[in-house]
């Protein structure tokens, strides 16, 4: 079996690689995972799966710790503080953590690599952005050890359209993107319309390979429906970006019109909590029937998805994000409910991909929303239950383990043409 190396922050990089990681195998190709530090118990709803270690072969290399970062926490705060601080705060940024916080792990990573593929036969390299640390650890290895290298984009770099600091930043940061990228050898991203970007400014061909969910979470025992109808949304709402007033208003006109019973109704919410939506629910009216129920673990997300009638989606309020998938829809395909996506423009790959899987309902208006909401609220008291009619041959070509295919086809093409050079 053929040995490739893996450059990620698991902290920001899962589901996705620890994904890849336990597929590769069934095509030839046994991963090694560099990364920073797990810790001994590390937390499954923002890092690798608490048993990661049992089943992978992981080097963990010290010189940062960015677990402090990440979570609902940091967020919050975050969120509290003065805009003046905010502004102040990201112009020092700028300076201080050029190009990423984790810029302090690449000595460490770089030797640990290079020990690595000094002395055992590693066919390939692949590394996963965001953090841009992940890429320039590669470069380095690469630049000594000729290693043919996979550069994977789950999020752009330069050209991510939340790019968060100033144009001369940008400037600077694009010079340093071409400069990494050029020695790459494949560059692969999550949707066609980001790997025509990537092709665009590296001149260089960028493969697409989605993300997607594990089999395995299809094959799980069934579980019994809520008995009351339950529209179920996890994960983080982004402010300015995903849009749930739509929703409220459409409950709030059923509600008043007679069209559904609140007592029925349960609008439920799991993730970091959020003020604005808390503002808008009390306004609305509606603080009976949308409740928030916090973080919780990345098992217990999944449990309460397949409990549920529906799944809720907030799809991008942006025109940028129109090619974007978000990772949610993934999970959601993986528990078998039917999808209601609201917001967005009626046209992304999004609506492509329930229109193929026939997984849900794509609403862009209010009105959308209230008649969905009415007919899956109607059958739901005819039945109930919410009937699901998704396609199971559509769905399954989004798995991990399809992703670990074309993952390895790209693999197996680079090493061949390595061998052939030597």
């Amino acid at each position: 079996m053929k040995k490739v190396l893996i450059i990620a922050n698991l902290f920001y990089a899962s589901p996705r690689i620890p994904g890849l990681a336990k597929y590769l195998p069934e095509f030839g190709w046994q991963p090694i995972i560099l990364t920073i530090p797990l810790g001994d118990d590390p937390d499954s709803r923002f890092g690798p799966p608490n048993d990661f270690r049992k089943y992978n072969r992981v080097i963990e290399t010290y010189g940062y710790d960015s677990r402090k970062a990440v979570g609902s926490g940091a967020r919050e705060r975050f969120g509290r503080v003065k805009p003046i601080l905010k502004f102040i705060y990201r112009r020092y940024s700028e300076i201080v953590h050029y190009p990423d916080k984790e810029k302090g792990w690449i000595p460490f990573a770089v030797d640990a690599g290079g020990e690595l593929l000094k002395n055992e036969d590693v066919k390939a390299m692949l590394s996963s952005h965001s953090p841009a640390t992940c890429h320039l650890v590669a470069r380095k290895l690469k630049e000594k050890h000729k290693i043919p290298w996979v550069a994977d984009f789950r999020d752009l770099w330069t050209q991510n359209h939340n790019y968060p600091y100033s144009a001369l930043r940008k400037m600077l940061e694009k010079r340093l993107e071409l400069k990494t990228l050029s020695t790459a050898d494949a560059l692969v991203t999550t949707s066609t319309f980001w790997a025509e970007n990537l092709k665009m400014m590296h001149r260089k061909k960028a493969y697409t390979i989605t993300n997607g969910f594990d089999p395995d979470m299809m094959k799980k025992d069934e579980v019994d429906l809520t008995s009351n109808f339950t529209i179920t949304y996890t994960g983080q709402i982004y402010p300015r970006k995903q849009d749930p007033s739509r929703l409220l208003a459409a409950l709030k006109d059923l509600i008043s019109n007679g069209a559904i019973d609140p007592k029925d109704v349960e609008v439920r919410f799991y993730g970091p909590k959020n003020e604005l939506l808390t503002k808008e629910t009390e306004s609305y009216g509606l603080s009976d029937v949308v409740k928030q129920y916090g973080m919780i673990p990345r098992e217990t997300s999944f449990e309460r998805q397949r409990e549920s009638q529906v799944l809720l989606l907030l799809n991008w309020d942006d025109p940028k994000e129109r090619g974007v998938y978000t990772g949610k829809i993934f999970e959601y395909l993986a528990a078998q409910r039917p999808i209601l996506v609201t917001g967005g423009f009626g046209n992304d790959v999004v609506k492509e991909l329930l229109d193929e899987s026939t997984s849900g309902i794509y609403c862009s208006t209010i009105e959308e929303i209230k008649n969905s909401i009415r007919d899956l609220y109607t059958e739901y008291k005819l039945k109930g239950k919410v009937t699901y009619s998704g396609i199971i041959e559509k769905i399954e070509k989004y798995d991990y383990r399809q992703m670990a295919r074309k993952f390895a086809g790209i693999l197996d093409n680079l090493a061949e043409k390595g061998e052939t050079r030597e």
